[in-house]
């Protein structure tokens, strides 16, 4: 089976749930046998793509869309200029930069692209269809989130490919935009869905949440619970001398971390729990950066800051020995997601996790029996559920070690590509 994933890329500077679980899934879709090609959008992908790309470049470069979108006339642009902007180099200089990574401001070329051969970067798109055409001719076009709808309609007549699309947490790009547009987008993917045979979504929550929200036959949603791959994750001691717990995500208010530092700062007033430490992993944006300096300061203000650390490094080897190294995890995303690599891979490591009653987290947790869920999703309510949980220590371990034992049962890699074979056979036949 040829099969082609195309796939945004962040830029590298952020844990991007997305990108590492697509890189390890084509992975292990090669290793059972398939021809597999990753085609990566907008900006490079930074991750280990050896073997999985080649030599694919990046299609629909941030600076292209973006130009094609403001100015008209580089609608026209000559082919050297777009492969200039479209280089490694610059992308990279791009995703550092702030606002690269916002979909404040960037609701009309939102639309565009999703309006595809109709939008005002058709030409990107008619570079994507060439490029397959002649390069790979595949039998199945995975899109890693519904935001590429746009695509579906051409891949799926110029290349008589089927079109399968993946659905987790396209509202964390949707739901910073102006109000104005957030429905707007929400009814084009809707219309754009009608190009694709079968979606896979992350979580049985996030299937009937887009069934309602994008007006989906419920018939062509699967349900394939996100996987990692589970070589070298081994025990965490669940240390409680002194206690570590772990933030493992974007560092963003938007996936909670000034939830986590509030309770933090809380936790650290009961005297019981005086010498527990904080430990934040997974990157940010330039337009995190503020955000982050405020709670620190907080928490140097607080008298706690001391007891705050940074991983800087959040590739996967320095993910693993985060891991273990915790004693617990938690990351209250404000509303919740889909599903949350990061709770596999904390459970991978017998790490206990404390989420919120929100998005899918509670199905998670209910099918791994890996953690707590606590309610409302307050500081105030982390940092007691926090209290429970680090008073009871063997209830950690138990917690840590069913989580454990269930994600290598059920949560591999291997068992996702399987899934995914399934549908993809589904779809073809």
């Amino acid at each position: 089976m040829k099969i082609v994933h195309i796939i945004p890329g962040s830029g590298g500077t952020f844990y991007c749930q997305n990108c590492m679980r697509d890189n390890e899934l084509i992975r292990a879709l090669k290793n059972a046998g398939h021809d597999v090609r990753m085609v990566p959008m907008y900006l490079p992908l930074n991750v280990d793509i050896h073997g999985i790309m080649g030599d694919t470049p990046v299609f629909y470069g941030a600076i292209n869309v973006y130009l094609k979108e403001k100015l008209p006339l580089y609608r026209h642009a000559p082919v050297w200029l777009e492969r200039l902007f479209d280089s490694e180099s610059v992308l990279q200089k791009v995703a550092k930069r702030s606002g690269s990574t916002r979909a404040e401001g960037l609701e009309e070329m939102t639309l565009s692209m999703l309006k595809g051969e109709k939008g005002r970067q058709s030409t990107e798109l008619e570079h994507l269809i060439n490029y397959l055409q002649k390069e790979i001719q595949p039998d199945v076009v995975h899109l890693s989130n519904a935001l590429l709808l746009g695509l579906a309609r051409r891949l799926r007549n110029d290349l008589g490919a089927a079109i399968v699309c993946s659905l987790q947490d396209e509202n964390e790009w949707i739901d910073p935009m102006r109000s104005q547009y957030q429905q707007q987008v929400w009814d084009l993917m809707a219309e754009r869905a009608k190009d694709v045979h079968a979606f896979v979504a992350a979580s049985q929550y996030y299937a009937e949440r887009s069934v309602q929200q994008m007006k989906l036959d419920p018939a062509k949603v699967k349900v394939v619970y996100g996987g990692v791959n589970l070589d070298g994750y081994v025990q965490s001691d669940l240390p409680m001398d002194p206690p570590v717990i772990g933030y493992l995500c974007r560092m963003s208010e938007y996936f909670g971390l000034g939830l986590v530092v509030d309770a933090f700062i809380d936790l650290k007033k009961d005297s019981r729990f005086s010498h527990t430490q904080l430990w934040l992993t997974g990157g940010y944006t330039g337009d995190d950066k503020p955000f982050i300096d405020a709670k620190l300061a907080e928490a140097h203000a607080a008298g706690v800051g001391n007891d705050i650390r940074i991983w800087e490094e959040f590739d996967r080897q320095n993910r693993i020995k985060f891991l273990q190294s915790l004693t617990l995890l938690s990351v209250p995303v404000l509303n919740g997601e889909a599903f949350g690599a990061y709770q596999v891979e904390a459970l991978a490591a017998g790490v206990p996790i404390v989420q919120p009653n929100v998005g899918g987290y509670a199905e998670f947790i209910e099918s791994t029996g890996g953690g707590l869920i606590y309610e409302p999703n307050t500081a105030e309510q982390l940092s007691q559920a926090w209290k429970d949980t680090l008073s009871t220590p063997e209830k950690i371990k138990t917690l840590g070690s069913q989580g454990r034992a269930r994600v290598l049962q059920e949560f591999s890699m291997q068992r996702m590509a399987n899934d995914m074979i399934n549908v993809y056979q589904d779809v073809l036949s």
